[in-house]
């Protein structure tokens, strides 16, 4: 089902045009280029990030077409010959796009998306690629550490009138799902991906009344078999509760009717919710549910649940939409080959920064098993043309610290990326976003906790084979000769 019928192919930086112009007048004009996006650093210093954007991506690239005003805003700028501006008037996408499976654990260096197509194409999509993938990957990365910090616990994406706009909220809230998020307070969001829509009330329903008595009984009596109140607009304690238990027992206790829960949205959460609860079962209502809220994040709700706060989920808003503690993926998209007349050139980006040094060549990403416990060992980067035999002992070693090696047998090795466009016709149809979060939740259970900790998780393996890191070594050392000459 397509989602967004915005045409968003001039959603790009205008290099991407004034490259693609001057190559099109070029000797490279047919250069097939392949293209990596992978990401250096894992957000909030974590073990590892879940990749998520697949679909929008798909989206972008089956619609991406140059409509008549937008060639004529191009024409006006004098910045690219005629002949370049006819081949956008006719643009048809050609490229073959791999990229690893939405909710999928990714780590950095690995290529997570792969273009391989003309320059001049490829260079184009660069934008695109990377705020798609970047934002919706982020905040699945949030939501997730979020999830995990409640222990089980039903986390809620409440955050769309915090978000950065209606994209952000909207594609924000898909990630939150993909992430662990049981639901979303954006209906349009519920609606659309086919999840949980959740909600209860605002304070100026309870405000709108006379008295919170009343404005709780009117509720309770318009929704008997979801009864969620929102005690805290006064004072929780002293009145929301002791009002709740009234109307609990004054309309809902006459239909039959159980109360669905109270949400508290602030003051000191884990000192309310303990007396909250007891006040609760003391009333007879050890079923009716505490939902708290109020600018929650994974380490609040850490403290909340080692200081013993009787919660049974939460909503959590602006801090998970936002990602404010990270607020960058920092995804990126580099050149790692080129192919003339079927002869592929490797190429590398060096730096001084050696994190930013790239990996040359075509390559793919591979995730290896043990297949005694089922849990993930490392990953390992190959050329394009080689195969991981699964059935014979295997070496990896650290691609710095060379002399850590490690001989690894009884175990399966899975490619990590799936093809989704063939010389630009889409060939991968993405699951369902529920299909997708619970895919993630089976992923993230083959790493090892000391991955998955909070507090300075362990540094997953991310190995090249051998033939790539002397792929690598040698232009290293190539420029490295150059420069000395």
């Amino acid at each position: 089902m397509k989602i967004d019928n915005r045409n968003l192919t001039m959603l790009m930086d205008l290099y991407e045009l004034t490259m693609s112009n001057g190559i099109f007048q070029s000797r490279l004009k047919n250069t097939i280029t392949y293209f990596d996006m992978f990401f250096r650093r894992v957000p909030d210093n974590g073990g590892y990030a879940i990749m998520a954007g697949i679909e929008q991506l798909i989206e972008y690239l089956n619609n991406l077409h140059f409509d008549k005003d937008d060639i004529e805003y191009l024409k006006s700028l004098n910045l690219f010959c005629d002949e370049f501006i006819d081949y956008l008037k006719d643009f048809e996408f050609v490229c073959d796009v791999w990229a690893i499976p939405e909710g999928t654990p990714i780590f950095p260096q690995e290529p997570i998306v792969t273009v391989k197509g003309p320059a001049i194409q490829a260079m184009m999509i660069e934008t695109m690629v990377l705020l798609t993938i970047n934002h919706q990957s982020l905040i699945a990365t949030k939501a997730n550490r979020i999830v995990r910090a409640a222990q089980g616990r039903p986390v809620m994406e409440f955050g769309a009138r915090r978000a950065q706009g209606a994209d952000a909220a909207y594609y924000g809230a898909r990630a939150a799902i993909i992430g662990g998020c049981t639901g979303t307070s954006d209906v349009k969001t519920a609606k659309d991906f086919g999840v949980r829509a959740s909600g209860t009330m605002a304070h100026s329903w309870v405000q709108l009344f006379d008295s919170e008595y009343e404005a709780f009984k009117i509720y309770a009596e318009t929704y008997p078999d979801s009864c969620m109140l929102l005690v805290d607009t006064y004072n929780v304690l002293k009145s929301g509760i002791p009002n709740a238990i009234k109307v609990f027992n004054e309309v809902l206790e006459p239909l039959g009717k159980r109360p669905l829960g109270i949400r508290i949205d602030s003051g000191d959460i884990t000192y309310i919710t303990k007396k909250a609860r007891k006040m609760l079962d003391d009333a007879g209502y050890p079923d009716c549910k505490i939902c708290v809220s109020n600018s929650l994040d994974e380490h609040l709700i850490r403290d909340m649940i080692f200081q013993g706060a009787m919660v049974d989920s939460y909503g959590v808003g602006e801090r998970l939409i936002t990602a404010s503690s990270e607020a960058v993926f920092g995804g990126v998209y580099k050149l790692a080959a080129t192919e003339l007349d079927g002869v592929v050139t490797p190429k590398i980006k060096i730096s001084e920064n050696t994190a930013k040094i790239t990996i040359p060549g075509v390559k793919i990403p591979w995730r290896l098993f043990d297949n005694n416990t089922g849990k993930a060992i490392a990953d390992v980067i190959t050329l394009n043309d080689e195969i991981i035999d699964d059935t014979k002992p295997y070496e990896i070693f650290d691609p710095v610290y060379t002399w850590k090696r490690k001989t690894i047998t009884n175990f399966t090795a899975q490619k990590l990326q799936k093809r989704i466009f063939n010389k630009g016709s889409q060939v991968y149809t993405s699951p369902t976003v529920q299909e997708i979060s619970d895919f993630r939740a089976a992923q993230v259970e083959t790493l090892w906790d000391e991955v998955t900790r909070f507090e300075k998780p362990h540094n997953y393996y991310v190995d090249l084979s051998q033939n790539l890191w002397n792929q690598r070594n040698d232009l290293l050392n190539k420029f490295n000769k150059g420069e000395k000459s």
